[in-house]
């Protein structure tokens, strides 16, 4: 591929930047010096320094969100922040996007990609990812509700979920809801059928991908090699 375009791909360098690095010297392609940004390489067997920074080149780039409150699940709003501000100028210019959405103030995990097959796949309703949350609820859980979502909630627009689990704390102030699906504002719904309220709710899996307990809201980082796979490889 050229090597304007795989520097671009990665976010290191838009096309003109690479042409004035090339030029000056700063892309090495085995231990060589590449004047021309033009020029082609096969980042699979040839090794590529690029201002001093060995490159390992992937085609899409995969990464995990801790995403805090007040920010839209978007690329871009006119009115409210985005969880793409969140990430830094190299990232920022992979063109990334969010997989699936989270309510603007529900946390936790989020991936963003530039994968568009594979965030169409997994979000398609049967492929029946798991999606796990964390919530808690402005009153105690009735009585029965375990049984009520596992036989699939009808929502007050007549909308019948599919079978969901919950496992309620022993306050049944809150607890873990597991989702196969991602109708707009769902937990929030579901759980107002019962009559209750959402205080908090949190995503802290998605795909069998766990929230990084050690991301701080507002931090991220790339997958690992694992956790793409299982991302990819989810049927």
């Amino acid at each position: 591929m050229r090597i304007d375009k795989l520097l671009s791909d990665m976010g290191l360098a838009t096309r003109s930047e690479a042409r004035a690095a090339c030029k000056s010297g700063q892309l090495l392609v085995d231990g060589v010096a590449v004047r021309d940004s033009s020029s082609h390489v096969d980042p699979a067997k040839q090794s590529i320094t690029f201002r001093g920074r060995d490159i390992s080149y992937r085609r899409y780039t995969y990464v995990m969100l801790n995403k805090p409150e007040g920010y839209v699940s978007a690329t871009e709003d006119s009115k409210l922040p985005v969880v793409t501000e969140l990430l830094d100028g190299e990232l920022q210019r992979m063109e990334l996007f969010p997989v699936g959405r989270l309510d603007r103030d529900t946390t936790g995990l989020m991936i963003l990609t530039n994968n568009g097959p594979l965030a169409h796949r997994v979000l398609s309703p049967k492929h029946h990812v798991p999606k796990v949350y964390r919530f808690s609820a402005a009153e105690p859980m009735r009585e029965g509700v375990e049984e009520e979502f596992r036989d699939g909630v009808t929502l007050a627009d007549g909308y019948e979920c599919k079978s969901a689990e919950i496992l309620l704390d022993s306050d049944r102030m809150g607890g873990l809801i597991t989702l196969t699906e991602g109708k707009y504002h769902q937990i929030k719904r579901m759980v107002a059928s019962t009559h209750n309220r959402v205080v908090t709710l949190e995503r802290i899996s998605f795909g069998g991908i766990k929230l990084d307990a050690s991301l701080a809201r507002g931090e991220y980082r790339l997958l690992t090699d694992e956790e793409m796979e299982m991302l990819e490889n989810h049927q």
